[in-house]
């Protein structure tokens, strides 16, 4: 039985300071709250956090750059963060960017067992310093390290109680590779199903999740674009 009664029992006895951390989510979109929420209280420093973003400020990811828990960020996107810039900038936080698709692939070869591979992108650019390089069929390609994480924190919109896992929609992001890149899956669900889901609607097969708590929906929304109601004839 993987189904766990809070965020706080998921991770139980999992933390440590020091720790690669994995998190899925885009912004805010399929961020696992309630176990980031966990990771702060808990007062770990010196993490390593690896994911597209830090969230924004206040939610998400950036909580724990307000706590000062992390040192080092693998991340494709800083925007939306002041305090990720900041800290960035002033030289408290270290920040390797990776280009979007790299970082993707990169947690999708630590999932697989694959230790590192070849890509063109970022060649000629800041992005290839101090990486090895080899030439196939005339084009230069740098190498790439997979990423295996102590830790992967995910949040899916479903699971049953062998773990597996249905993302819904873009909320799916980079949730899956994160969950297969973790030594250890906690997954954070909105709810658990009777029975099991259907093989096809499994997007991450519960062999790759340990632990699976049931929170609420955090209705976050990162940007809120309206338009104006057309004025009454």
């Amino acid at each position: 039985m993987k189904v766990r009664d809070t965020p706080a029992a998921a991770l139980d006895g999992l933390l440590r300071d020091g720790m690669t951390i994995a998190v899925g989510g885009f912004g805010l979109c399929g961020i696992p709250q309630g176990l980031i929420e966990v990771v702060r209280d808990s007062g770990v420093r010196d993490l390593t956090v690896v994911s597209n973003n830090m969230g924004v400020d206040g939610k998400g990811l950036g909580l724990l750059l307000e706590n000062r828990q992390v040192t080092k960020v693998l991340a494709s996107y800083v925007g939306e963060n002041k305090l990720f810039a900041s800290q960035y900038l002033d030289g408290v936080l270290e920040v390797e960017f990776c280009p979007q698709g790299t970082l993707a692939e990169r947690m999708r070869a630590g999932g697989a067992g694959i230790a590192g591979f070849y890509t063109r992108t970022g060649v000629g650019t800041p992005v290839a310093e101090g990486k090895p390089t080899e030439v196939f069929d005339g084009q230069e390609y740098l190498l790439e390290r997979g990423i295996v994480a102590d830790l992967a924190l995910v949040h899916a919109k479903s699971a049953d109680v062998e773990g597996n896992l249905r993302y819904r929609l873009t909320a799916r992001n980079f949730n899956p590779l994160a969950a297969t890149c973790g030594r250890v899956c906690v997954a954070e669900v909105e709810e658990v199903v009777d029975g099991y889901l259907h093989p096809d609607d499994v997007m991450t097969p519960g062999i790759y999740v340990d632990h699976v708590v049931v929170t609420a929906p955090t209705g976050f929304i990162e940007q809120r674009t309206i338009r104006q109601q057309p004025a009454e004839v």
